[in-house]
C-alpha cells in the first residue's frame, strides 16, 4: 500500500506527481528544485543558494515522512553545469554524516524553471 507524502514546507508539486510516496519503510522522494515554498519563485543567490535550498526543500519532504537525512539511502543530483559538483560535495557535507548515500551526478541541459540543480532520492525509514 503506498501513502502519498505532502508538506507545506516545501515547493508545490508543478506537475502531475507527489513530493513524495512512501511504500512499506521505503519513501521515494520526487525531484527538487531551489524553488522558495512560500513563493514559489527560484531562490536568489548563486549556485550554493540553489544547492542550499534544494537540500531545505528535501528536508521538509523526508521529515514530513518521519524520516531525516541519515535514513537517504539513494540521492540523485542533476547539474547544468558539472563543474559545480565541487559546490555540491562542499554543501552536502553541512547536511550529512558518515555513511553517506550512495549518489549519482549527471550533467544535463536544461532543468526546470532554468534551474542549475535538481535532487530526487530514496529513504529507507529506520524507525
Amino acid at each position: 500500500m503506498k501513502q502519498i507524502i505532502h508538506t507545506d514546507n516545501a515547493p508545490k508539486a508543478i506537475g502531475t506527481y507527489s513530493q513524495a510516496v512512501k511504500v512499506g519503510s521505503t519513501v521515494y522522494l520526487s525531484g527538487q528544485i531551489p524553488l522558495v515554498p512560500e513563493s514559489m519563485t527560484m531562490v536568489e543567490g548563486d549556485i550554493k543558494a540553489q544547492i542550499h535550498q534544494v537540500f531545505k526543500n528535501l528536508q521538509a519532504v523526508i521529515e514530513a515522512s518521519g524520516g531525516c537525512f541519515a535514513d537517504v539511502a539513494k540521492l540523485n543530483i542533476f547539474l547544468t553545469d558539472l563543474g559545480n559538483f565541487a559546490a555540491v560535495n562542499e554543501v552536502m557535507g553541512e547536511y550529512f554524516q558518515q555513511p553517506y548515500p550512495a549518489r549519482a551526478a549527471v550533467g544535463v541541459a536544461q532543468l526546470p524553471r532554468d534551474a542549475q540543480v535538481e535532487m530526487d532520492g530514496i529513504l529507507e525509514l529506520t524507525s
